[in-house]
This record gives C-alpha cells, structure tokens and sequence, in this order.
C-alpha cells in the first residue's frame, strides 16, 4: 500500500488529484472546528469535558462528523444526512418503479436518482438540524452537565432557524466537498470524508483509554487496544475479501461470419454483501425507543424500561436485540440489493449458463441457495464485530466512543481498500508499456 502511494506521488496528475484531496480534507477538518451562531462554546466544551463517558445516544452521529455533533458546529451533521438520503433511496429503488425504471437508464437515470438524493439530503439535514437545536436548548444533549441548559443563551426563533440554516448549509457544504474529490480527486468523496471523520476521533479515544489505564501507568490497557485493533483490521480485510466465486460459461454464438461468446467468468458473490449497512441500520432502530423515553414527560413504566434496558450498551437485553438486528438486516439488504432472477434472466439473455444448472428459474433458485448459504457467515461475523465495543465497555470501563468499534473499523478497512485498488489501477494504466517497446 505505501509502496502505491509513493509511486503515485511520483506520477504529475496523481500527485495533483492527491494534493487536491488533501486539500479538501484540510478544509473539511477546518470547518468541524468553527461554531456555529447563537451557541456558547465555552459551556459546550466544559459539557464535552464533564460528560465524556455520557454520549450514548448521539455517538453514531457524532463518529460520522468526526465529533463535531457534540460541539455544535458548522458540519455538526457531517456526510450523516446523505448517508442516509441514499439508503432511502436504494430501498426505495426496489418499492417504487419509477425508480427502478431509471437506475435501468444509464447514466442518465443515476444522475436523476443522484439529484434526488441531494433534495433528500437537504431535507433530512433540516430534520437533523432542528432536533439537535431542539436538543441542546434542552439541555438534553448533555444530560448530567450542570451548564447544559445553557448551551444556547438565546433561543428565540430567529436564533434557532439561524442555527438550523447554518447547519443544513454546512451539510450542503460537505456533500459539495465529497462530490469535488469524487471529480477531481482520488476515490468515492463520500467515503473518503467518512474515512477522515472517523478516523478523527481515534487519537483521543486512545489517549483517553491509556489515561483511564491503571495497569502501568494505563500503557498496558493502551497495548492491549492496539493490539485488538489490529487483530480485527486484520479479520476485517480477511473477511471483506472472501467471496463466492459461481463459475458461469457462455456459449459460442455465429453472428454472421463472426464467432461471438464461448468465454468463461465468474459471478463474485462476497461472504459480506451487505457490507457496513446492517450495522448502522442496527444502531439507528435502537437508538429511536431512548430518543422517544429522553424526550417524552412522566416516570410511566415503558419509559423506565427502555432506560434500563435499552440505553446502556452493556446490557443483555441490548446486546441481545443489537445482535439480532444486525443478522435480520444483512439478509434483508441482501435481499433487495441483489435480485438473483434478474441475473439469471440477464444470463439467459445473453448466452451464459452456470455448468450443471438449467438457464433461467433453476438459475435463480441456485444463486438464492447460495446467497443464503453464504450470508449466514457473513451476517454473523458483523454481529461480533459490532460487539467488540461492548465487550470493551465490560472489560476496560471504556466509553462508549472505544477507538476500534465494529462499524468505524468495518468504514476504515472498506475505504481504505477500495481508494487503493483505485490508486492502482490508475497506476497500471498510467504505466502500462504495451506489445511494443
């Protein structure tokens, strides 16, 4: 991987494509750090400082804005918004067929479903935007801070829109930013700002568990971190690269005086075909039952149940419905992400055949068999994945932000692989020498 960064460093226009990219992080970070009107930073500060174990209910958010949700500032939302605009979006894809009509269009229907997803993102920002307003004029967002009612001094509606529109103008901002490195830079904009929001954060996350070690100083617990941190990176990138390889073969086919077909490929079914999405998909649907009981009035007896149970990450009740969630939802995105009648009907269309299966419905029964098969494994290694930080938070006492969580691990491996395979093939193109030298 080094070795592919330096040689693309010493080709010009992967050197400017990389500069530009670093150049947009750079601006990104900058503005994870510049407030917003109408907040008091130095009370938000002093709340980030006292409560920094009590961050349960927005810490999915706050690790995908690189920790600027709990500091309230200009990218406070972070890439969130569109993450979740075009989830939306791919699930509608399968329900709605106008849609589907027009993800089979071409460039033409991607760039409508793409514009969809902005109106979406604008939309769910302002959402985003005025519950966290909401929250911090609460004094809800930091619970157990005694300044945190006084987050927002001013609250009157013209403040409160002010923050709202800064913040969804901020969201705008990032999606913008993305789309440029996509353009002109190296790798998926998208991803690659998660990448820099989440891996933002772990630095202090290990300072912090090392200063709350007590084994040597805490140099112990930091070792140990590591050294798990490193045993998952290493089971992630084993596991993001194992796939299902159907061999399929397509028949020789006379066009004319031309010979057409005849060749030999493979459908690569991947162990994990869901990727990271059941896990946040897991998170988002539990964290819905303890922002309801935070902001619903009373002691009533659902209300205590679901703060006893469904807000501490080391509960077995939670660990339990986490787990199972994250292995409901990875056969659910499977299933309305790939469509094995459609590739069976797209083989049958053009001449391929897997050997010893029948074209068309025992194509397709095969494929789902599989798929199946395959996604069991899958769905259980994101399970345990997700798990680590809890078992962190029974081991070490660590809070809920532990550096090598399931999901962060799972966004940093996957970037991390696609932008270098990027990096290379551009290279492989840029250096290829031909038949004559």
């Amino acid at each position: 991987m080094l070795t592919a960064f330096a040689r693309a460093f010493r080709t010009p226009d992967l050197r400017k494509k990389l500069l530009f990219t670093l150049g947009i992080i750079v601006v990104y970070r900058v503005g994870t750090h510049i407030p917003i009107p109408g907040v008091d930073y130095k009370n938000v500060q002093t709340c980030i400082d006292a409560a920094n174990s009590d961050r349960g209910l927005f810490s999915l958010i706050n690790m995908f804005s690189g920790g600027a949700l709990l500091q309230i500032t200009v990218f406070a939302l972070g890439i969130m918004p569109y993450i979740t605009a075009s989830i939306i979006l791919q699930l509608l894809t399968v329900v709605i067929p106008r849609l589907e009509a027009l993800k089979k269009e071409g460039s033409a229907g991607t760039a409508k479903i793409t514009q969809y997803t902005r109106y979406l993102t604008v939309a769910l920002a302002i959402l985003q935007g005025t519950g966290l307003v909401a929250t911090a004029r609460s004094g809800a967002l930091f619970g157990t801070c005694p300044v945190g009612n006084q987050i927002v001094p001013d609250q009157s509606i013209f403040t409160t829109i002010t923050m709202v529109v800064t913040m969804t103008a901020g969201t705008c901002v990032v999606m913008w930013l993305g789309e440029l490195i996509t353009d002109r830079g190296i790798g998926n904009g998208m991803s690659i700002l998660m990448f820099i929001s989440i891996a933002a954060t772990f630095p202090s996350a290990l300072w912090t568990v090392k200063v709350q070690g007590k084994l040597a100083g805490g140099w112990i617990e930091f070792g140990t971190v590591i050294a798990v941190g490193l045993a998952m990176v290493a089971l992630v990138v084993f596991v993001e690269q194992a796939q299902r390889r159907i061999p399929v073969q397509y028949a020789k086919r006379m066009i004319g005086r031309r010979s057409y077909g005849g060749t030999s490929t493979y459908i690569p079914l991947k162990v994990n075909q869901a990727g990271v999405i059941p896990v946040i998909f897991a998170s988002s649907l539990l964290y819905i039952p303890s922002l309801i009981a935070q902001f619903s009035k009373g002691n009533s007896g659902w209300k205590t149940w679901v703060t006893q149970n469904l807000t501490k990450g080391d509960h077995p009740i939670y660990i339990t419905l986490y787990f199972l969630l994250i292995v409901f939802f990875a056969f659910f995105y499977v299933a309305i992400s790939f469509n094995p009648e459609e590739v069976a009907d797209n083989m049958k269309k053009y001449g391929g055949f897997i050997p010893g299966i029948r074209a068309g419905r025992p194509t397709a029964e095969y494929l789902s068999y599989v798929l199946n098969r395959i996604t069991w494994p899958g769905s259980l290694y994101l399970g345990l994945i997700a798990l680590v930080p809890t078992v962190a938070l029974v081991g070490f006492g660590a809070n809920q932000n532990f550096p090598f969580g399931g999901t962060s691990i799972l966004i940093i491996v996957g970037v991390g692989l696609e932008t270098v395979k990027q990096i290379e093939s551009q290279l492989q193109q840029r250096n290829y020498e031909g038949f004559l030298r």
